[in-house]
């Protein structure tokens, strides 16, 4: 029997009362603490559009976000529009983390921004083509890639978009693979210090693994992360009958997604309002740990299972790898690097400090792979290697 669990007589009194008489915890980021790397004419708030709405267009309007929308979320191998690609989840990610900060009186513009760019660098085929992706980087650079430092990579590098350091760090410390019982933002200096951890991030997996957000909003969106794909993500292996719901225990949190969304936010609200932290209380933290576990159990290490991936996938981003390197330290400029990125990026953004192609080739290439689709990577390899007996089969729609 679903259970959707409501805030206490308290807590809505509490929020009621605060917004009857507008007297709100001081928790939230204001406009005005905005900080960014240039101080341009261009960037300043104006009444109809405020700063961190600027941060959203710039990231809406960034070339890579229209690709979100082929990019898989967990199931890369099937024809099926009915599963959740990207594009679907970030916007979940937003409506959930809108629906928390709303309620504790957190800046919904800068949660916007967070949510809409936070997986804007995850690579084609999900996070096995992000692991595949890792190794390639680190064997031929000793530098790792992860989506999370990657997207800001691709708004402050790419497209050096002069977005705000709320936003980047958010975007950065958002790794929803992580779950944490509290979430205590941790304040940055400035810029200064955000690139010293970025670039650590590189070389150091326990320097990712460790950065917290600097803003209470950059924290919801981290939890709001889980939240939204724990549910969702059972509903896709459910569509596609590789698990069913008996599979999955039914914990304090519900096990359908909306009795997982529902409860787990009114928890937050319930265990956050007027507090300068995010907090689940420890049987709700406990029953979020225990579904990320079914769901790997059950979905996720199926799903990178799969035999093609490792026999096909990986030897192709491999091969396309270093074709795009030779590519770039030839000057092959009828090359699909040169002529479907390097100059892509550069129509789109063209007064950066150097030149794009400037970049470490090496670089360029994990660039170009990150900003693909599934369906543009597969077309990318045959255009490549025309002749290669690599093949993807897809699963369709009447596929048993």
């Amino acid at each position: 029997m679903p259970k959707y669990e409501s805030l206490s007589p308290e807590i809505t009194d509490r929020i009621k009362r605060a917004k009857e008489t507008h007297v709100y915890p001081q928790v939230d980021c204001k406009n005005e603490f905005v900080i960014r790397r240039k101080d341009i004419l261009e960037d300043k708030p104006t009444i109809w559009r405020p700063t961190f709405v600027q941060d959203i267009d710039k990231i809406m309007h960034c070339p890579f976000y229209n690709r979100y929308t082929d990019k898989t979320q967990v199931f890369s191998l099937w024809k099926n529009d009915d599963l959740t690609r990207r594009s679907l989840h970030v916007q979940l990610v937003s409506r959930i983390a809108r629906t928390i900060g709303a309620a504790l009186h957190l800046n919904l513009d800068l949660i916007e921004a967070i949510a809409l760019g936070h997986d804007m660098g995850h690579p084609p085929f999900a996070h096995t083509g992000e692991r595949y992706l890792d190794e390639i980087s680190f064997k031929e650079t000793g530098r790792h890639f992860y989506h999370n430092i990657h997207s800001v990579r691709v708004l402050d590098g790419i497209f050096p978009y002069n977005i705000s350091l709320q936003v980047l760090n958010g975007i950065a410390a958002h790794n929803g693979e992580f779950e944490c019982e509290i979430y205590r933002p941790e304040p940055l200096s400035g810029f200064e210090e955000f690139d010293r951890i970025i670039e650590a991030c590189y070389y150091d997996p326990q320097v990712m693994l460790k950065m917290m957000p600097c803003t209470m909003e950059g924290a919801v969106v981290r939890l709001c992360d889980i939240i939204a794909y724990l549910g969702k993500d059972r509903q896709d292996a459910i569509r596609i009958k590789t698990a069913d719901a008996s599979m999955f225990s039914n914990e304090e949190i519900g096990s359908v997604n909306s009795e997982i969304i529902n409860n787990l936010v009114v928890n937050v609200i319930e265990n956050s309002y007027g507090k300068a932290y995010i907090k689940l209380d420890e049987s709700h933290f406990a029953a979020l740990k225990q579904s990320k576990r079914d769901n790997y159990a059950q979905i996720y290490h199926r799903a990178a299972d799969d035999a093609q991936f490792d026999v096909t996938i990986k030897p192709m981003m491999e091969e396309m790898y270093g074709q795009l390197v030779e590519d770039l330290k030839t000057n092959r400029r009828k090359s699909p690097i040169f002529t479907h990125h390097i100059q892509y990026v550069n129509k789109v953004y063209n007064s950066r400090r150097e030149p794009y192609e400037y970049d470490d080739p090496h670089q360029i290439a994990v660039d170009y792979i990150a900003s693909m689709t599934d369906n543009y990577f597969i077309d990318l390899y045959r255009f490549l290697f025309p002749n290669s007996t690599l093949k993807v089969d897809y699963k369709g729609y009447f596929d048993e």
